[in-house]
């Protein structure tokens, strides 16, 4: 049964230095190693031999098994490299050939502006707003009066705002500061929240208005909160944003909902400071309002404006894109021309 054993391994040694194909290699792997092969026959006597010869025979089979798996797989390896060769000869490729021009897409550079500016006031410690807290539908209840507009706004007007067939006094937001009630109606100080949304307004279409666009909202309410707490985190996001430290200016200005308010400029990005025509010769560019949130928009949501204090701020998504990139007309946003946006 020894010699029987040796026969084997020299037969199949043989057969595997002689396959051709990886097909061989399995006729050949069936014929010694499957169950119904020459090996397996020869352990299946094993029981019919003496203690000592199983011992012995026993071992050399299983030695004889493992030789021929090994060869098996060094075989198998050798032809994988020579078929992989073979297709690589018969399928190169020219690199010297034109290729076809396969164009692709972008992400839109308002979307571009908007996670920018998401991801650094993140940096600054504020989450985004849940999107149900913000919805493009809204009650004017919502829009204005938490807000405190006196019932006699100018904003209220037809003029002004989108008024819907839905049912009384249900609107398209003329602005993202709606938000800022629902998240102080669902969520007690302390909050640190920004909310990017659409608003629309009745603006006849220009190069620099539209009666669609983007906001982001920002809101900060917790106890001693001040002014330069407000001007500490938009001074260090116009740094961010455009790059470098520019000077900056809050000049005072009014929104019903905060006290005091403030609208933030920054130095002109194309002639820094010294007056061109995209800053109307003033040497700088408005890039937001702000301001402190009033005692009453605190009174409303039942907050306690003796205990607690914050800000709020609100920018234009396309100004900001505008005076980064220099564009000159708002339209261009919404023209889907591929000459435009692929520049970005």
């Amino acid at each position: 049964m020894k010699e029987k054993l040796e026969q084997i391994l020299e037969e199949a040694a043989q057969e595997i230095k002689s396959a051709m194909s990886v097909q061989d290699l399995d006729e050949v792997k069936l014929k010694y190693l499957s169950r119904k092969g020459e090996l397996n026959s020869i352990k299946k006597n094993l029981k019919d031999l003496s203690d000592e010869d199983k011992r012995v025979i026993g071992s050399l089979a299983n030695n004889v098994s493992n030789q021929l798996e090994q060869m098996l797989e060094d075989k198998n390896n050798e032809l994988y490299k020579i078929e992989l060769d073979k297709k690589l000869l018969s399928e190169k490729i020219d690199i010297t050939l034109p290729s076809d021009f396969r164009p692709q897409g972008k992400i839109h550079p308002l979307t571009q502006t908007v996670n920018e500016i998401v991801e650094i006031f993140q940096g600054l410690g504020f989450s985004v707003m849940p999107s149900e807290y913000s919805p493009e539908v809204e009650t004017e209840y919502i829009n204005f009066d938490m807000l405190n507009f006196p019932p006699d706004h100018p904003a209220k007007d037809m003029q002004d705002t989108f008024y819907t067939k839905a049912a009384p006094n249900v609107i398209l937001r003329s602005q993202t500061s709606g938000a800022q009630i629902r998240q102080m109606l669902n969520q007690k100080p302390p909050v640190r929240v920004i909310s990017p949304g659409r608003v629309y307004r009745c603006e006849a279409v220009s190069a620099r208005k539209n009666n669609l666009f983007h906001q982001i909202e920002g809101l900060l309410v917790d106890k001693d909160i001040t002014f330069g707490d407000l001007k500490g985190i938009l001074n260090e996001f116009v740094r961010i944003y455009f790059g470098s430290a520019r000077p900056t200016r809050f000049r005072a200005s009014y929104f019903p909902f905060t006290e005091p308010s403030a609208e933030v400029d920054v130095e002109c990005i194309m002639c820094g400071g010294k007056g061109c025509r995209t800053c109307s010769g003033t040497g700088w560019l408005e890039v937001l309002g702000s301001g402190m949130v009033h005692a009453n928009v605190l009174k409303n949501v039942g907050i306690d404006p003796e205990i607690y204090s914050g800000f709020a701020f609100g920018m234009g998504v396309e100004r900001l894109t505008m005076l980064k990139y220099a564009i000159n007309d708002i339209r261009l946003f919404f023209n889907n021309d591929v000459r435009f946006l692929k520049q970005f």
